[in-house]
């Protein structure tokens, strides 16, 4: 017995050392609701008060938990209650909650905070139009502050009147951030049945299904799974899945573990451990080079869509049995500029934003940090937006779209972010245009899937 535990220690040190493993993101959910109030003054001290409170030792918890087990913990993390519901009881200028969660953030010292969102599936409720209009001066005027708009789910089908607009805030972000690589764009996710319980950016937020204050964990480890299959050489594809199963188990086990601690360590619920495989733009950290691995000359070739259909589906069925606390995401990422392999594929041409879409059918989110023309049209981004929800609605998963309008500059040219949302090049689009059906607005109905009862 203590030989086997000596070299599951000896395993994981490899994992962390060589092939990439950490823990992506420990987020600290807050809800705001009792910041609420009719004055935006008193609810911005409020909620000032409140997330300094709570997430004061968030930071320095993540950082003992480092040292305690020599897991690294690359981000940490808070996400609040969809800003647009405490506007809607106090009106004034939402960007003032921009600003507070701007300054709250950087007192606590995250890396990003979460929820300047409005969820508006089902219509505009009091707050939501005034937060949407003000999404693009919010993200240019913060540093740490994300958003996050909900279009479409399942039950409900997609607003297309919230499609409409979205096609213009996202080019308008961009045009605020121009002069730094339209970094506002990366800040601003349009999801289709978006979680509650989400722990990765740009996407998160606390819903009002959580509770006061919660811990969630988003796991990562592409280029464990990828070692994994490499040792393995020439075997068959049910050996593959079995593969990424067995190995997504033991990723698991350690967000757990991180979980379980940092709850105990700051006196808070632990959430859920969020399984989904996130990439970085660093060698070996990378999802396309997993699909790579199971025998695609480069990702983006005929086979893509398949293999990541089986990486999507194991990574969950061996995720599932290491941890009764599953939530978020869960599947694998595939964002353009945060993928060493993704980006590569981009630039040689291998790699579509028709393969993505298609892609998403079957991965955990969707059309995530993609590069596109700076001259692509609102309703052109409009009908991106439009096409990645109705996935997500007809299936019954989550699907986002996270484009960046790089402004000034056209197919070929390269966005330079740094850190974990990298770089890539500028992607080619289809420009004949849907102007017509999105100006029609209105609602697409909910499809048959919304009578499971």
């Amino acid at each position: 017995m203590a030989l086997l535990n000596v070299n599951d220690i000896l395993e994981t040190i490899t994992m962390i050392q060589d092939e990439n493993l950490d823990i992506r993101t420990i987020t600290m959910g807050i809800s705001l609701l009792d910041c609420c109030d009719s004055d935006i003054n008193r609810s911005c001290r409020r909620v000032y008060d409140k997330i300094t409170s709570r997430a004061r030792d968030l930071v320095k918890v993540g950082e003992e938990i480092e040292k305690r087990y020599g897991i690294p913990i690359i981000n940490k993390r808070i996400a609040v209650t969809p800003i647009a519901m405490l506007v809607a009881a106090s009106g004034g200028d939402p960007v003032e909650y921009a600003l507070t969660l701007e300054k709250a953030a950087q007192s606590v010292g995250v890396n990003f905070i979460g929820g300047y969102t409005a969820l508006v599936h089902k219509g505009f409720a009091a707050g939501d139009l005034e937060l949407i209009r003000s999404i693009p001066e919010a993200l240019s005027r913060t540093e740490h502050v994300c958003s996050s708009v909900n279009i479409g789910t399942t039950k409900s089908g997609i607003n297309m009147d919230a499609v409409r607009m979205m096609g213009g805030i996202v080019k308008q972000t961009s045009e605020l951030t121009a002069d730094r690589d339209c970094i506002g764009s990366a800040k601003l996710v349009v999801f289709c049945n978006a979680p509650e319980d989400n722990p990765f950016m740009a996407g998160a937020f606390h819903g009002p299904g959580e509770p006061d204050c919660v811990i969630n964990v988003g796991v990562s480890g592409p280029g464990v799974v990828r070692a994994a299959l490499a040792k393995a050489g020439d075997c068959s594809i049910d050996e593959v899945a079995d593969i990424v199963k067995k190995t997504a188990f033991k990723i698991t086990r350690m967000g757990q573990l991180v979980g379980d601690a940092a709850s105990k360590m700051l006196g808070v619920p632990f959430g859920i451990v969020d399984l989904s495989l996130a990439p970085t733009p660093a060698v070996g950290d990378s999802v396309a080079h997993i699909l790579e691995e199971m025998g695609l000359e480069t990702c983006g070739a005929h086979g893509t869509t398949a293999c990541l259909a089986l990486l999507n589906d194991a990574v969950k069925k061996g995720g599932v049995m290491a941890s009764s606390r599953v939530g978020g995401l869960s599947g694998a990422f595939i964002p353009v500029t945060e993928d060493a392999g993704m980006i590569h594929a981009a630039r040689v041409g291998a790699l579509s934003i028709e393969k993505l879409e298609a892609m998403t059918a079957v991965c955990s989110v969707g059309l995530d940090m993609i590069v596109i023309p700076g001259d692509t049209p609102a309703d052109v981004i409009s009908a991106i937006i439009a096409d990645e929800a109705a996935i997500g609605m007809v299936n019954s998963k989550t699907t986002a779209v996270r484009v960046i309008p790089a402004i000034g500059k056209q197919i070929g040219d390269e966005l330079e972010f740094g850190g974990l949302l990298g770089s890539g090049p500028v992607m080619k689009i289809n420009y004949h245009s849907p102007a017509r059906f999105i100006s029609r607005g209105g609602y697409i109905p909910a499809p048959m899937q919304s009578l499971k009862n």
